[in-house]
């Protein structure tokens, strides 16, 4: 890892919950497409400060599950708790408000759009001024632009992407979206960032350098992180806790070592019949 990556934090006001206090908790939550059971009664909580990962096999239920935690999908059963406030089902633009970000399995960019507008994007929750103002781009809301276009540009430079600043997204390799997607995120400011399968088809590098931002987020940032990782040495490597998922119901949950250990995990991963 380099030694000399040193971002620049956006200020935040005071912790809501001290780090080791759970952040969001997840509660008997189950989720039915049809007659296909995506979650069944699972719980698992995430707490402030860690790199919390989901694994588990293909159709475990894994991308679900964030998109519970996000409020893309309703669950029928069960309740998620975020900041010790209750809800049935999050709705996305509250968790967005309230800060919680995410990235896509597939990349979700602007392909037409330059790095920095596609990052510009995730100050849109921090605007304050109306579409009028903004489009005059005059006086206070010209200030206003200006204060988040230096927020953004404070974030390219800790992703190292400054020479695509300007590069329309869709000419960028895998890699490097990859990288915009979670400068986009981090533009929100978020508590709790949902990443899904950040590690996806990149090379050995690339996965070096976003596990290295990845653990240089949570630590500078202060931003507590759950990833869905294939990777099984970057989970072990990166994570503090891990839950895995097997056909939709949770089938461990512990340290990367207790996981590594578990008979349940060992079978699931080598495919013995349920």
């Amino acid at each position: 890892m380099k030694a000399d990556v040193n971002p620049k934090p956006v200020a935040r006001s005071g912790p809501v919950v001290a780090n080791g206090d759970v952040l969001l908790a997840v509660s008997n939550v189950s989720l039915s497409f049809g007659g296909v059971k995506a979650i069944r009664d699972v719980s698992l909580d995430i707490r402030k400060g860690e790199i919390r990962a989901i694994i588990g096999p293909n159709g475990a239920g894994k991308t679900s599950m964030l998109n519970v935690i996000n409020g893309f999908y309703h669950p029928q059963q069960g309740t998620i708790s975020f900041k010790g406030r209750e809800r049935r089902a999050m709705r996305p633009y509250i968790a967005a408000s309230q800060g919680i970000a995410r990235t896509f399995q597939n990349v979700a960019l602007f392909k037409g759009m330059s790095t920095l507008d596609n990052i510009m994007t995730g100050r849109t929750l921090k605007m304050r001024k109306g579409i009028i103002q903004q489009a005059l781009y005059w006086g206070l809301s010209q200030r206003e632009e200006i204060q988040h276009r230096r927020v953004v540009e404070e974030i390219i430079d800790f992703l190292e992407i400054q020479h695509i600043r300007k590069t329309p997204v869709g000419k960028l390799p895998y890699g490097l979206q990859k990288r915009v997607e979670l400068g986009r995120a981090l533009a929100t400011e978020p508590e709790l960032l949902l990443l899904d399968e950040p590690m996806a088809g990149m090379n050995l590098e690339e996965k070096q350098d976003m596990s290295r931002f990845i653990l240089t987020v949570r630590d500078a940032f202060n931003t507590t992180i759950a990833l869905i990782e294939h990777d099984i040495g970057v989970v072990m490597d990166l994570s503090d806790r891990v839950v895995v998922l097997d056909y939709g119901r949770k089938i461990a949950d512990g340290t990367p070592a207790e996981v590594q250990a578990n008979q349940a995990v060992i079978d699931a991963y080598l495919g013995i019949p349920h």
